[in-house]
């Protein structure tokens, strides 16, 4: 659990570091959003993909305990991908709009 939460934080600041190279090149608004998460997506899908990758190896080839962890590790990859990609942007372009 712990792990997929270091996950998520750790997808949040990749995205929030994006956003601020392209504030420091000079974008605005909306484009800022945009550009943090295109940017971001590539090295996020490849984390969550080898660590999802590697859940699946545990639980296919662990023992019991291994297993459990191997499906709560893998669960909260998943959560945590769908919650730094879809939620946090959402939170984001609202915010934006609020402005």
């Amino acid at each position: 659990f712990i792990l997929s939460i270091g996950m998520a934080v750790d997808a949040n600041i990749l995205i929030f570091e994006r956003m601020k190279e392209e504030r420091a090149r000079g974008a605005k608004g909306k484009e800022v959003l945009e550009v943090g998460f295109e940017r971001a997506w590539s090295s996020i899908r490849d984390a969550n993909i080898s660590s999802f990758i590697t859940a699946l190896v545990l639980f296919w080839f662990g023992t019991s305990l291994i297993r459990g962890f191997a499906l709560t590790f893998g669960l909260g990859v998943l959560v945590s991908m769908l919650s730094a990609i879809t939620i946090s942007k959402r939170f984001l372009l609202a915010l934006e709009k609020s402005k």
